[in-house]
């Protein structure tokens, strides 16, 4: 069987979203995270925002970055939770074309080995949206952490084998 050829690092251009009535840029923990971590591995944060629980302006931010030519992957944080206030999968629900289950599943799983078994009370989901890659994360630096080394940043490198993210990008293109 022929060996495939190995595919070169293809930098993304990610924005960076932050879900909660709490945050601001000075104190942003899980946004500061997930960007530095996507910049270490030399993707591009070209957008990064936080917004308030409140669901039109939640869709709204997302429906402008999911249908943003140069935004290829969406990260939000927080918002997943079972409370009133989070309402993020909700709302990113009217948008996801397809929904990316083993993403959730397998954050849980993971979670699981840090946190036990409150790991159910996250809503963690990932899915495509008009050819945008979004993945929903839990507020927590923690989890954000657990999310970006464990799963994101391996789907979101070409060089994974024997199968990434990046590489299905090219046949889910935006409409």
């Amino acid at each position: 069987m022929p060996k495939k050829a190995q595919q070169d690092f293809i930098p993304l251009n990610v924005a960076v979203l932050t879900v909660s009535n709490t945050r601001v840029a000075e104190n942003d923990t899980s946004g500061d995270l997930i960007s530095d971590h996507l910049q270490q591995a030399n993707h591009n944060v070209v957008k990064r925002t936080i917004e308030k629980e409140d669901a039109e302006k939640l869709f709204m931010t997302f429906r402008t970055l999911v249908d943003d030519p140069d935004v290829d992957v969406i990260i939000s944080s927080g918002g997943t939770g079972l409370t009133e206030h989070d309402i993020t999968p909700e709302v990113t629900s009217r948008l996801v074309d397809k929904s990316i289950p083993g993403f959730g599943e397998l954050f849980r799983m993971l979670s699981y080995n840090e946190i036990g078994p409150s790991t159910i009370e996250s809503r963690a989901h990932a899915g495509v949206a008009n050819g945008t890659l979004v993945f929903l994360l839990p507020g927590s630096p923690g989890a954000c952490r657990l999310a970006m080394d464990s799963i994101v940043l391996n789907q979101l490198d070409a060089r994974t084998r024997p199968c990434n993210l990046v590489t299905l990008l090219p046949r889910i293109l935006k409409k």
